[in-house]
């Protein structure tokens, strides 16, 4: 598990990425690539969102809130960024599921849909679950996917997840009980 001094302080580079915590000066990176997305590109795509609650002091509750659940070891959440220029490009986040004898979490990722196509998805997950075993000590780590989202699906195989199991009216969301596809990767 990281510290809190690593887990504040923590940064993972890739060719060209940087995957790390969002600090309190990202705020206009932040601000202004979420608020360049596309409209929705698919039904599990947000698109463009409503950013007028998302002022700077809302944006520094939730690099303060992102910290305390590193700490809490409830969940770990990180930007991912452009090496060349910075540009936030999505995010990638992890959440404990259990720990002892299983050490065990669940991977989040989005990429902003004005950055698709690109790779990007592919080299922070590959990246991000680098980080999951290595640096956060998990041993198995789960995607929870819709059943009709591809590009996830496609990402997660990508990556070297393997399709375990459907879990029947997993997750309550679009009105209903709603299937999720597990995928899973287990440390070596």
């Amino acid at each position: 598990m990281l510290t809190k001094e690593k887990t504040f302080d923590f940064i993972s580079e890739t060719e060209r990425l940087v995957i790390r915590p969002l600090k309190n000066d990202d705020y206009l990176n932040w601000f202004n690539e979420f608020n360049n997305r596309f409209p929705s590109q698919h039904r599990h795509d947000k698109g463009k969102i409503d950013m007028s609650e998302c002022t700077e002091e809302w944006f520094h509750n939730l690099v303060k809130k992102h910290q305390e659940l590193a700490l809490n070891d409830t969940a770990h959440v990180f930007g991912i960024f452009r090496k060349n220029d910075g540009i936030h490009l999505g995010m990638v986040d992890f959440s404990t599921l259990a720990r002892d004898n299983f050490q065990w979490g669940r991977i989040g990722y989005t990429i902003h849909n004005h950055f698709w196509r690109k790779g990007y998805g592919k080299e922070a997950v590959k990246e991000a679950i680098n980080i999951a075993f290595r640096d956060l000590k998990f041993h198995r780590i789960e995607a929870h996917i819709n059943v009709d989202n591809a590009p996830s699906i496609n990402l997660a195989k990508c990556v070297g997840m393997e399709f375990e199991c459907i879990r029947k009216a997993f997750i309550y969301e679009y009105e209903k009980w709603t299937d999720h596809l597990i995928y899973y990767i287990n440390s070596k």
